[in-house]
């Protein structure tokens, strides 16, 4: 029998379980496994305008037209919403066969709670065709004619069985929820900063803004970035010690939860589509073998590539593989790496560390989760460091003296033939006004533009978004939405986007914001078809 003694007693230990999971894995692993019933609203939320001051250039805000979305005609209730369980699709002019190189395209309709189709797009879908037998799969391209209907296309890369996968990952009436969100509560994830001064020390709540008028503001000297603390009394600013994630603001109501929920996210539709037979075809084949080398400035293709044997063939240009760790160290053989960005950069670091031998890590005894960390192969000449992008960055409690801001690192860096660098910038910022992103993005831009200027002969390779949140502080469609303008703002640069998008999305392991090893193999792989390619 459980007596409030015992109660109290498994809720202490549960606690002491999760801080220490918090503590060991981080905060992008907690977002990612943790329920959000144990995420703890610790303060009383407070709605306040975003100040926007303007974008350097009106080229900004003509990016924002690369991610105009589809709004619900008018106010809607959960009844009139799309519901996974009622949308449907077909095949459209099937054939009796289906060779390889083919293409496949299914009609979707979407319906309401009642079973009504729907008269209006927006509709978040997310399409694939797979074989779990054979461990392949490739990304379909969704078209929303704006109806209620939806197309989804689909090439087929490879011989034997293939079967239609469609998701509804958010009604058009959820995304409109994240939408307004993300642009009217900026401060739903807020941050703490640790200040420390004369034996006195105080935590205070810091953001990109914080509200009020009473507060300290950081600007970095090189780059310009600018963070926010609330100021602590008699404390000076620049007794700024640490920083750490501090918690999440609820800001839905019970509707807008609703649409968010569980059992309307994420959810598979059904179709009338059985599996697909396809046949062999040489030609398909003859077509990948006479791709170009990989190298920058090539334009994605939709598909980019497509798994089979779970190892990922692209359809941009002729990717290397690299089975062995004497493969992998034959081509960083001399090359001063450097990678910027979130955990899921990380995990390439990671994995190349394991991977070959000879490298090894060196303590620099800092946190983990933000690094920077470095390894080192001195006989062949091989450095490797990753850090964490700069704020806004949820992390464990780390010293604001090893938060770089990645722009401001760029300048400091000379380049050259042996020097590799790789970016990504996008899930830290999915909770924020989307034109937050976009002018981070152009001080990076700048940065890659400058170093490419004095040291043309720099790889520089930016890994895309790639697929795994599902919440309202986090979720794919805002993760898209960046990811569209991530490649918007580089394109006709030479440097290298690699698609995570596509290589996420139709992999037959469950999203995850961290992928796994398969995929991180199959990443990385094509990280060093670019920087040593055919």
């Amino acid at each position: 029998m459980w007596t409030r003694k015992r109660l109290l007693l498994l809720f202490f230990w549960i606690g002491c379980i999760i801080g220490l999971f918090y503590g060991f894995v981080g905060i992008d692993y907690l977002d990612n496994y943790i329920p959000s019933a144990f995420k703890v609203f610790k303060k009383p939320y407070i709605r306040y305008p975003f100040t926007f001051i303007g974008p350097k250039n009106s080229s900004l805000l003509d990016l924002l037209k690369v991610i105009d979305w589809p709004e619900p005609p008018s106010a809607v209730n959960y009844s009139s919403s799309t519901s996974p369980e009622h949308c449907d699709y077909y095949l459209l002019n099937p054939r009796d066969t289906y060779k390889v190189g083919d293409f496949l395209e299914v009609l979707i309709t979407a319906r309401d709670h009642n079973g009504q189709p729907k008269n209006y797009g927006g509709d978040f879908f997310q399409a694939k065709v797979h074989s779990i037998n054979v461990k392949a799969g490739v990304t379909g391209r969704v078209k929303d004619y704006g109806n209620g209907i939806y197309s989804a296309t689909f090439l087929l890369p490879w011989p034997g069985e293939a079967q239609v996968h469609i998701r509804l990952i958010h009604s058009s009436e959820a995304v409109d929820v994240l939408k307004k969100k993300r642009e009217n509560d900026p401060g739903k994830i807020y941050f703490y900063g640790y200040f420390h001064y004369n034996g006195s020390s105080a935590v205070m709540e810091c953001n990109v803004q914080v509200p009020g008028n009473d507060s300290c503001t950081y600007l970095d000297p090189v780059s310009g970035d600018k963070w926010q603390c609330v100021r602590p009394q008699k404390m000076p600013c620049n007794s700024l010690i640490y920083h750490s994630a501090g918690g999440y603001q609820k800001v839905t109501n019970d509707l807008e939860d609703s649409l968010l929920s569980d059992s309307v996210t994420d959810k598979t539709i059904y179709g009338s589509v059985p599996p697909i037979i396809v046949k062999k075809d040489r030609g398909f084949s003859d077509q990948i073998s006479k791709l170009p080398t990989c190298r920058p400035g090539q334009e994605l293709l939709q598909p980019s590539g497509f798994y089979y044997e779970d190892t990922w063939t692209s359809l941009v240009c002729r990717g290397r593989h690299f089975p062995k760790p004497s493969d992998a160290l034959g081509c960083l053989k001399g090359k001063d790496i450097h990678m910027f960005g979130d955990s899921t950069l990380r995990q390439w670091f990671e994995y190349l560390e394991r991977f070959i031998p000879s490298l090894k890590k060196i303590d620099l005894h800092v946190n983990y989760q933000s690094g920077p960390l470095i390894a080192v192969d001195a006989n062949a000449g091989l450095v490797m460091r990753w850090r964490a992008h700069g704020l806004p960055l949820r992390t464990t409690k780390t010293m604001m003296s090893d938060l770089h801001y990645e722009a401001a690192d760029l300048v400091g860096i000379g380049g050259g033939s042996d020097t590799v660098i790789v970016l990504t910038l996008w899930a830290h910022f999915a909770s924020f006004p989307v034109m937050v992103y976009l002018e981070r993005l152009e001080r990076v831009r700048e940065a890659v533009s400058a170093l490419l200027f004095r040291s043309p002969e720099t790889t520089v390779i930016i890994k895309s978004a790639n697929t795994g949140y599902k919440s309202i502080y986090g979720s794919d469609w805002l993760s898209l939405q960046l990811d569209i303008l991530l490649r918007a703002m580089f394109k006709g640069m030479g440097v290298i986007i690699l698609d995570a998008w596509d290589m996420t999305s139709c992999h037959y392991l469950r999203d995850s914001i961290h992928p796994g090893p398969p995929v991180i193999k199959n990443e990385v792989d094509l990280m060093l078809s670019y920087i040593c390619p055919y």
